[in-house]
């Protein structure tokens, strides 16, 4: 049984319509030749594999600024919040977390809070790993205020190869620390615009699991 479980994760219902129309392909493939069938296999399983969904544990940790996504650390830079949130124009830490196909594409608030804004830009499709990705391409941006008043922001980015984002919240909506909140299909990138105060705990390179691995501490807010 932990065997199994190991392989095969859960879905999210977001993937069941692309895995059925890969598996419809796959049968066609079948019929005009089995090599094309069998590669058909490989890419329904693929596709099943993008789409899961395993249940992740949040470190016990009040603290903790959570990885949203799956993926590398692709930057580290200071930058300003995207415009359209209507944030003042200061430059944040933000860590850019890059997510290849292969990566699990659910992505988790990193911290608990009330989502009070959401943002959709639309934009061009350039690789998600590119610095320009963050001010050009697609994005779904977020403000989550914390506990102690401060906001996070944390944006969604299309990618080369991701034409779709989803978001499952509103503006109001309470979330958890790791609780899932959107996906983007094939491909893409997550931002996180760390709070005056928090201190960074990772660097460019490192692997990230959404909603488990620590990529800052909250820290204390900055006396004004």
């Amino acid at each position: 049984m932990n065997m199994m479980s190991t392989f095969i994760k859960p879905m999210h219902p977001e993937g069941r319509r692309f895995v059925a129309i890969f598996a419809a392909i796959t049968l066609v493939l079948f019929l005009i030749w089995d090599v094309l069938g069998w590669l058909g296999v490989g890419l329904t399983i693929w596709c099943y594999y993008f789409f899961r969904d395993p249940e992740r544990t949040p470190p016990d940790r009040p603290d903790a600024i959570l990885s949203p996504a799956d993926g590398i650390v692709s930057l580290i830079e200071p930058a300003i919040p995207p415009e359209e949130l209507g944030l003042p124009e200061t430059p944040l830490t933000r860590v850019s977390v890059f997510m290849s196909v292969f990566n699990c594409h659910v992505n988790r608030a990193p911290v608990a809070g009330t989502v009070t804004r959401i943002a959709y830009r639309p934009g061009k499709f350039f690789n998600a790993s590119l610095d320009k990705a963050s001010s050009d391409n697609e994005r779904n941006g977020l403000i989550i205020r914390m506990e102690d008043g401060r906001d996070l922001v944390t944006v969604q980015i299309a990618g080369l190869v991701a034409r779709r984002i989803v978001s499952f919240i509103s503006e109001g909506d309470r979330l958890n620390g790791g609780e899932r909140f959107g996906l983007i299909r094939f491909g893409s990138r997550l931002d996180v615009y760390l709070p005056e105060g928090a201190k960074l705990l990772v660097k460019p390179g490192q692997t990230m699991i959404a909603g488990e691995t620590v990529i800052a501490e909250t820290g204390a807010p900055i006396e004004s």
